[in-house]
């Protein structure tokens, strides 16, 4: 009886499941268009002119979110004078990945690099949040002709102490990870979904409205939910191997950071990096919290619109030398 009873319950959160992934991809569905990459198919967004000046802007989103999470507070803005492409990771958003493994800052900028050569887009200025961070040099050290500068926003850069949550550890083993994925996670997830993202906010107020208005639900999907789970995992292991190459790095470099986050340390990550980078701007916003994109995006705006000039200023002084 017991065993029937379980086998019940699960039956009915795995419909219950089913039902809500619908209901979320009707209320958020895609808006751009797809490109078909090795392992991958992204969904990205274009705004802004196609023949706005200067290089386009390239902005990529961080973890358990979608392209909507800088749409909202950079992208709209950006596009005023620039052309801005917004990419859904792999595996994230409305993009997709065939291997729940291809989880690396490696792997995935080669399929974000394959991507932009498919838009026609030679070099660009990247921006990146978070998990993105890390995506940020290595976009810089393995495609250096296509990254012109990079912005790293609250970045993960380094290891670090600790894990990344037992509930994420826990969905990363086989068998059991997908079994949660296809119960659990979206009745979970969808009553934790608020305060989860308050704390990820803090010590700044979440604006009314952000959740909904920045599809975060999307991520509860099981697949999605386990391809995020694989991302995060996964991350420590390859900032072990990555950062020993951030003395390489030679294009421009803006890092914008509080310095009370309490998702990525800005004293494990920022700093580090600025000292191993010589060339970066590490701005420390005071009291702020990890998600600088809404509570700066005045601030970040002006840094990208600075390392924008400056990446012209010497472009143009490269060509005035030949």
């Amino acid at each position: 009886m017991i065993i029937l009873a379980v086998v019940v319950v699960l039956a009915v959160l795995a419909l219950i499941t089913q039902v809500s992934v619908r209901a979320f991809e009707r209320n958020y569905p895609p808006e751009g268009k797809f490109i078909d990459v090795k392992g991958a198919r992204l969904h990205v967004v274009e705004l802004g002119p196609a023949d706005a000046p200067g290089l386009p802007i390239v902005l990529v989103h961080g973890a358990s979110s979608s392209l909507q999470t800088m749409r909202k507070p950079l992208g709209d803005r950006l596009a005023k004078d620039h052309r801005v492409i917004l990419i859904d990771r792999p595996g994230h958003g409305w993009s997709t990945r065939d291997n729940i493994a291809d989880s690396t800052p490696a792997i995935q900028a080669r399929m974000i690099d394959e991507a932009l050569g498919k838009l026609g887009i030679d070099r660009a200025i990247l921006v990146g949040h978070s998990w993105a961070g890390s995506l940020m040099p290595a976009m810089a050290l393995d495609y250096p002709g296509r990254v012109a500068a990079i912005v790293m926003l609250s970045p993960v850069a380094y290891p670090w102490t600790g894990g990344v949550g037992r509930f994420n550890k826990v969905a990363s083993i086989p068998i059991v990870g997908p079994l949660l994925a296809y119960t659990i996670t979206v009745p979970l997830g969808t009553f934790l979904v608020d305060s989860g993202t308050r704390y990820v906010f803090a010590p700044q107020a979440m604006p009314d409205g952000y959740v909904e208005a920045t599809a975060v639900r999307l991520v509860l999907r099981p697949r999605v939910f386990l391809n995020n789970v694989w991302d995060l995992t996964t991350l420590k292991a390859e900032m072990e191997k990555q950062s020993p190459r951030y003395s390489a790095i030679r294009v421009p470099v803006t890092i914008v950071t509080g310095d009370t986050d309490k998702t990525v340390s800005t004293n494990i990550h920022s700093r580090p990096f600025s000292a191993a980078v010589p060339q970066t701007r590490l701005v420390v916003l005071p009291n702020g919290g990890h998600m600088p994109q809404v509570y700066a995006a005045d601030v970040i705006i002006g840094e990208i619109e600075a390392i924008a000039g400056k990446v012209q200023a010497g472009s143009s002084a490269s060509a005035v030398s030949r």
